[in-house]
C-alpha cells in the first residue's frame, strides 16, 4: 500500500477499532427485525402489512432522532453522541421484557423505536467519524471496511432469532382449532411472545457494558470538531449548494427501502414459493447476510482498482437483473436470485454515504444527519411491499426494490459527480 495514501489512521487504531465494532452491534437489532416480523405474524396473529410496522417504528426512530444526534455531536463530540446512543440502544432492548409481560404489539413497537433512536446516534457518529478519521482520498475504502462488520452483526442477529426466537412450531388452521378447543392456544401465543425477551435482555446488557469501555478511551479530535465558530453560522440550507449530496440523500432513501424490504420479506417469499417453514427461511436469510458480509470485504478490495462510484453502478445493474429474475421466476430460482442480491447491495450504503459527504467540510455532521434520516426509506417501502404482497403477490412486491436499484444506478453513474461550488 502506498505510504502517502493510508487507509487506516496511524496512531488512532484503538478508537478506530472500538467504533468499527459498533457497526457490528447495530447490525444485530437491524436484522433481528426480519425475524420479529415473522414471529409477530404468528404470536399476535397479524397480517403482513401490520407486521411491516416493525420496520416503520424502527426507522421512524432513525428519522426523528437524526437531527438531535447531529446537534448533540455539534455541541460536544462524536464520542459523546456515540455513548449516548449506546445507552438508548441498551434501554430499548431491556424494554422488551415489560413489553412481553404486558403482551401488547404496540409496546414492542415503542421499544423498537427507542432502540432505533439510539442507533441514529451510532449511525451518524460512526459513519462520519470513520470517514473523516484519515486521508479523505481513502474514505470510501475505510468506511466500506468498517461497514463490513455490520453484516457480521446482521448474521449474528438472524442466527440468534432463528435459534432462540423461532420455535419451529407453525400450527395449521386445523391444529389451531384443536388447541383453542383444549384451551391451549392463548398459552401457546404467550409463550411465542415471551421467546423474544432473553435475546434482547442479553443484547442490552452487552451494549451497556461496551458504552462503559468507550467512556474510558480517549478519542482524537476530528477536523470539523475544531471549527465551532464556523458551525455556529451554518444551517441545513447550506447543503442545497451540493447537488451530489442532495442526490445522495435520495439514493440512500431508496437503498434503505431496497435492503430492508428485501430482507424483511425474504422468509415470506421462501414460504410462499417453496413451501419451506420459518427455520429453513431463517437459515437462508443468514446465508444471504453472509454473502452481504463477503461483498463488503470484496468491495473494499475491488475499490483499489475500480472507482467506487463506477463499481456501485455495475453492482446496481447486476441487482436490477437479479430482482427481475425473482419476479419472473418465483420458486427456487427466484430465491437464489434474491439471495445473490445481498452480495451486490453490500457496498451501496457506505459508498453513497462517503460520496455524499465529500467536500462538505464542517457541514459533515449536519449532512450526515440528513443521510441518516434517509434511512426512513426502510419504514416507507417495507409496508408498501407488505401491502402489495397482501393484495397481489410477493413477486409483485419485489418490483419495489427493482425500482430502488434503478435510482441507485442513476446516482452511481451520474448523480454522484461533484460539481464546483458556486
Amino acid at each position: 500500500m502506498n505510504e502517502q495514501i493510508r487507509v487506516f489512521p496511524k496512531g488512532n487504531l484503538i478508537p478506530f477499532i472500538l467504533v468499527t465494532l459498533l457497526f457490528l452491534f447495530w447490525g444485530i437489532p437491524n436484522n433481528l427485525n426480519d425475524v420479529l416480523i415473522r414471529q409477530f405474524i404468528k404470536s399476535f396473529e397479524i397480517n403482513r402489512l401490520q407486521a411491516g410496522l416493525v420496520q416503520s417504528a424502527f426507522y421512524l426512530g432513525y428519522f426523528l432522532m437524526a437531527i438531535p444526534a447531529a446537534s448533540l455531536m455539534h455541541k460536544y463530540s462524536y464520542k459523546t453522541g456515540l455513548i449516548f446512543g449506546m445507552v438508548l440502544y441498551a434501554f430499548g432492548s431491556i424494554l422488551f421484557w415489560p413489553s412481553a409481560v404486558m403482551g401488547k404489539y404496540i409496546y414492542f413497537l415503542s421499544s423498537l423505536f427507542v432502540i432505533a433512536s439510539g442507533l441514529a446516534f451510532l449511525e451518524l457518529g460512526a459513519n462520519a467519524f470513520i470517514a473523516e478519521l484519515g486521508d479523505p482520498r481513502t474514505s470510501e475504502r475505510r468506511l466500506n471496511f468498517s461497514q463490513a462488520f455490520n453484516p457480521i452483526g446482521s448474521i449474528i442477529g438472524v442466527l440468534i432469532g432463528t435459534i432462540f426466537i423461532f420455535s419451529g412450531q407453525e400450527p395449521t388452521p386445523e391444529k389451531i382449532q384443536v388447541m383453542k378447543t383444549a384451551g391451549e392456544y392463548e398459552g401457546f401465543l404467550r409463550a411465542e411472545t415471551m421467546r423474544v425477551v432473553a435475546p434482547y435482555l442479553v443484547l442490552g446488557i452487552i451494549v451497556f457494558l461496551w458504552s462503559l469501555i468507550m467512556m474510558r478511551i480517549r478519542f482524537p479530535e476530528i477536523i470539523d470538531e475544531k471549527t465551532e465558530e464556523t458551525i455556529e453560522k451554518m444551517s441545513y440550507t447550506d447543503l442545497l449548494r451540493y447537488p451530489h449530496f442532495l442526490k445522495g440523500v435520495v439514493a440512500q432513501f431508496f437503498y434503505c427501502g431496497a435492503q430492508v424490504g428485501t430482507w424483511s420479506y425474504f422468509i415470506t417469499y421462501i414460504k410462499d414459493y417453496t413451501g419451506h417453514g420459518e427455520k429453513i427461511g431463517g437459515y437462508l436469510l443468514t446465508g444471504t447476510l453472509i454473502a452481504f458480509a463477503v461483498g463488503r470485504f470484496a468491495s473494499t478490495f475491488l475499490m483499489k482498482y475500480i472507482e467506487p462510484r463506477k463499481l456501485m453502478g455495475i453492482f446496481s445493474v447486476i441487482n436490477i437483473s437479479l430482482v427481475t429474475v425473482c419476479v419472473l421466476f418465483p420458486g427456487w430460482i427466484g430465491v437464489w436470485a434474491i439471495f445473490a442480491t445481498s452480495f451486490f447491495m453490500s457496498l451501496m450504503y457506505p459508498t453513497i454515504f462517503a460520496l455524499s459527504i465529500k467536500q462538505l467540510g464542517p457541514r459533515t455532521k449536519i449532512g450526515g444527519s440528513v443521510l441518516v434520516m434517509a434511512i426512513i426509506g426502510g419504514a416507507v417501502f417495507t409496508p408498501v411491499m407488505g401491502w402489495l404482497a397482501q393484495i397481489l403477490s410477493m413477486t409483485t412486491a419485489m418490483v419495489v426494490p427493482l425500482v430502488c436499484y434503478l435510482v441507485i444506478g442513476y446516482y452511481a453513474f451520474t448523480g454522484a459527480k461533484i460539481k464546483p461550488e458556486f
